[in-house]
């Protein structure tokens, strides 16, 4: 019994893995700052970390922007790994555990493109992977089969070659991968309903990027009027953070620089990289966690590459934590997914379920052949007045048509600290209840302005066992209730325009374009569809469903600052906008989940 009870300890930031292989090889051979001339005679700067043996060896490649001088076995020997709410947590330490990969047979490999750290620049850097890959196949050292390791912006770049089918390029493990409709990310992807947040800033801050700064570049005519508009925009002008980038016209943090002067999605590039992905046909180990639901691509990302890619494939979801820094996690799911690929190893990989993932709530690890999973039923809940969420639907023809909105008033950032908000929950739920996959919440509303952001949270909210009644003591939802977030949605009112041929239950498809973008009549009825992000939670008995709907986030610090890089706040409005969300027979506002059944071993 006791050894059962063990066995059940399961984390949520590392996959439960059946696969493990003993070290096989002692001692490490480090090269440093080795240059490799690409095929227009640039040289890439990049460290080897081999083993002390003549054997040939397959060799995985960390390839990313970041710079590779503190990727290596020297910073986790020096920086023991840091959970994420450590304060020496750095979200850039994502090439990998050179130490487990070389014992156990691998060629580690960390490099940084063109025009990034010590790599030469000049030119471009398209071919700049593939190069890299065919070269390292070639090496004394190398059996000719090369994968790609470390997540986020070095998993990004395993899915940008992938395009480009390397001949030795046999297998990519690609987590938190930024995001999949674009070459290296999207803004549909990043900017989820169209609405900025402050991460690439963040990022950069933290001093993510490699940066040259000078005097700032002539625009086209194109960018400088979109400059001028960026410039007269009230509200990036409240957030002095914000127009400090925008008025240095692109020498300073030009990623972010670009979004803030064109917010809007380009439908051919979405176009194209949608066609390109059908170009991936190395087998591919995606996935994410639910904690990149606050900077949305990587989630985004990796189930659209999922959902997208024709290759042998497999997704990982875990749980509301991020990934330990230096990364290390997930190692031997990679050697399982690698001795298989690389080695000819029969792993027993592609006999478990495609899909992996956390189920918060319970804390359990659950599989599905497909996501989100094969048996969700998608199930709405209504919103009613004094703060009720209801299975019930509303009655036609009847008092349900007779109710008056809900109204809440957000003032912006300059005037107050305060986030307005309307909450609506269910009653205690009589069973364990089970959702796993993205969601939807649907709003009938007016707002007086031109444009706001709408902003869904969905909680777990309990236990409670109270009652609701007339009684003193009993005339109100207990203040005091725990309640824990689990995912949000975004949505700007001008992009509520839904393209129906592309959307799913759960993920309504905003064009997000330039062109869609309609601002909204004031005092108008309209309907928002938001999709809120994907999750998995098991809501327990004598919990609440809960989704909170408000309009403005802030910053964690002053001046602009936050308190985790990965958790960014939104640019919202600098105006004062009153909200009225209506719901009955007429304007049938409501919350889409997908319920998915419970396990006969799960509780009920």
């Amino acid at each position: 019994m006791t050894g059962r009870v063990i066995d059940n300890l399961t984390a949520a930031d590392d996959i439960p893995c059946k696969y493990s292989r003993a070290p096989s090889h002692a001692g490490m051979i480090r090269e440093r700052d080795v240059l490799v001339p690409m095929r227009d005679g640039t040289c890439l700067c990049i460290d080897i970390y081999r083993p002390e043996t003549d054997e040939k060896l397959p060799a995985l490649l960390a390839f990313a922007i970041y710079n590779k001088d503190i990727q290596g076995p020297g910073m986790a020997e020096a920086l023991p790994a840091q959970p994420a709410w450590a304060p020496l947590w750095a979200g850039l330490l994502e090439a990998g555990d050179t130490h487990f990969l070389v014992s156990r047979g691998y060629v580690h490999v960390i490099g940084n493109p063109r025009g990034v750290g010590k790599s030469q620049g000049g030119g471009s850097r398209e071919w700049d992977s593939y190069d890299l890959i065919e070269w390292i196949a070639r090496q004394p050292w190398c059996d000719g089969n090369v994968g790609m390791i470390g997540i986020s912006g070095f998993g990004a770049e395993q899915l940008y070659v992938a395009r480009q089918q390397p001949p030795a390029l046999k297998a990519i493990f690609p987590f938190d991968p930024r995001g999949a409709l674009g070459v290296l990310g999207s803004f549909r992807e990043e900017y989820p309903g169209g609405v900025l947040h402050m991460f690439r800033y963040l990022i950069t801050h933290f001093s993510a990027f490699h940066e040259q700064k000078g005097q700032p570049t002539e625009l086209t005519p194109e960018r400088e009027a979109m400059w001028r508009e960026a410039m007269a925009n009230p509200d990036y002008a409240i957030y002095t953070n914000v127009a400090n980038v925008v008025t240095q016209k692109g020498q300073h943090m030009p990623a972010f620089f670009q979004v803030l002067i064109n917010p809007y999605d380009d439908a051919a590039a979405t176009a194209k990289a949608e066609a390109d992905l059908s170009r991936i046909k190395v087998p591919t180990y995606t996935g994410s966690g639910w904690y990149a639901y606050s900077y949305k691509g990587h989630l985004n990302g990796a189930q659209n590459y999922f959902d997208k890619i024709d290759a042998p494939k497999r997704m990982a979801l875990l749980g509301p934590s991020h990934l330990e820094r230096p990364f290390h996690t997930l190692h031997n799911e990679m050697l399982y997914w690698y001795d298989y690929w690389l080695k000819g190893i029969d792993t027993g990989v592609l006999e478990e379920p495609p899909v992996k993932y956390w189920a918060m709530g319970a804390n359990s690890w659950k599989t599905s052949q497909t996501w989100p999973p094969e048996n969700a039923q998608w199930s709405k809940l209504y919103l009613h007045s004094w703060e009720r969420l209801k299975a019930q639907p509303f009655v036609e023809q009847s008092a349900d048509a007779l109710t008056e909105p809900d109204v809440f008033v957000q003032m912006p950032l300059t005037k107050t600290d305060k986030v307005s908000r309307l909450r609506y929950m269910t009653d205690p739920l009589p069973c364990y209840m089970l959702i796993a996959g993205p969601s939807e919440l649907v709003l009938y509303a007016e707002i007086d302005q031109e444009d706001t952001n709408w902003i869904a949270i969905l909680k777990d909210v309990g236990p409670d066992t109270s009652v609701h009644t007339a009684r003193e003591g009993e005339r109100s939802v207990p203040a005091d209730l725990k309640e824990r977030e689990l995912t949000r949605g975004w949505l700007k009112a001008s992009h509520r325009k839904v393209d129906e041929t592309r959307s799913r239950p759960g993920r309504p498809w905003h064009p997000l374009t330039r062109e869609a973008q309609q601002k909204v009549i004031p005092g108008k009825i309209e309907e928002y569809r938001i999709e809120i992000l994907a999750t998995a939670n098991v809501f327990k008995a004598g919990h609440r469903i809960c989704v909170d709907i408000t309009a403005m986030d802030m910053p964690t610090g002053v001046g602009g600052a936050t308190n985790a890089e990965y958790v960014p706040y939104h640019i919202c409005s600098s105006k004062t906008v009153v909200h009225r969300v209506y719901h009955g027979a007429d304007y049938p506002s409501h919350l889409l989940l997908p319920f998915v059944p419970l396990d006969e071993s799960d509780p009920t």
